[in-house]
């Protein structure tokens, strides 16, 4: 695959894709608000995510006539992406119990790293000394956000590692198979993508989900409601953002933009849980958006 090329286009056009990146990181953020809102165990909710993510998905594929199967190839990337991004929710959510959901966090977006050294050696991508600082900066930030989380837990194991580590490598694995994916497919095909991509996501977590003996059943109007939330916002609308957005902007700086979602996360839980943000939080925050500025306006 070639490097992507920014010069081909006018300024305002570049622009429009780190926008629109941006845009879909701010809908994800609000993921943690719902989950904490809907009491539903952690497999359920990411089952009802992305069966309700995908079935909107699929009625807006469907009303623009794109709800095909599409070509062999498409369907295995779209299976590929299933699977990956359904891993990684499954060791997330389990990696939040054992160590935290704060290191939870920072291990699964370390991914931002493995998506910069995939840029640079098997795709060209360039800039590499002020990436190396940006993904510094962004990774202090995110530190001093949810680091002492770690410290709090002494039941912390290596169990808990290995999972947050796991998510990162699922994470990172599905954005380069929906990079590919998304690649040359007009705005229709890219929606029945992602609609088929969650609807798998959902088989697959839903059978996890009872063969672990954890129920489906929503208990409560509130619970459904945080869930189509949940769903609609942080699967629907951000995820197509930035799946329709991914083929063209440099993989490295599209894994920095979406560390919006951990930082952005934390101030929502600020603001509408009464989390108490000090000055090592809010330091924390200016060091993680100052380093995602940073990888964002780089040149090639």
């Amino acid at each position: 695959m070639r490097p992507f090329d920014r010069t081909a286009t006018p300024a305002r056009a570049r622009l429009a894709p780190y926008v629109w990146l941006v845009l879909g990181s701010v809908c994800i953020s609000f993921s943690p608000v719902f989950v904490k809102l809907a009491h539903v165990g952690p497999t359920s909710a990411a089952f009802w995510r992305m069966a309700i993510g995908g079935l909107a998905l699929a009625c807006a594929a469907w009303l623009r006539g794109g709800l095909t199967l599409g070509s062999p190839g498409a369907l295995g990337l779209t299976l590929a992406c299933a699977v990956a991004f359904g891993l990684d929710l499954l060791a997330w959510h389990r990696a939040i119990h054992l160590i935290g959901p704060g290191m939870a966090t920072i291990l699964a977006n370390s991914q931002a790293v493995l998506l910069a050294a995939w840029g640079v050696f098997a795709l060209g991508e360039r800039s590499l000394p002020r990436l190396l600082a940006a993904l510094g900066l962004a990774a202090c930030g995110i530190w001093l956000l949810f680091g002492p989380d770690w410290t709090a837990r002494p039941e912390a194991s290596a169990w808990g590692l290995g999972l947050g580590i796991a998510a990162a490598l699922c994470y990172a694995a599905f954005l380069i198979f929906l990079r590919r994916l998304q690649t040359r497919q007009d705005f229709t095909e890219q929606l029945r993508n992602m609609a088929l991509m969650g609807l798998l996501s959902a088989v697959l977590l839903g059978g996890t989900a009872l063969l672990g003996g954890e129920s489906l059943a929503i208990g409560s109007r509130n619970d459904l409601a945080a869930l189509l939330g949940y769903g609609l916002l942080g699967q629907g609308l951000g995820w197509t953002l930035i799946a329709a957005n991914l083929p063209r902007v440099p993989l490295s700086t599209a894994g920095l933009v979406i560390l919006l979602q951990p930082s952005l996360a934390f101030v929502w839980d600020v603001l509408l849980f009464d989390r108490r943000a000090g000055s090592l939080d809010i330091l924390g925050l200016c060091l993680a958006l100052a380093g995602i500025f940073l990888g964002a306006t780089r040149r090639k």
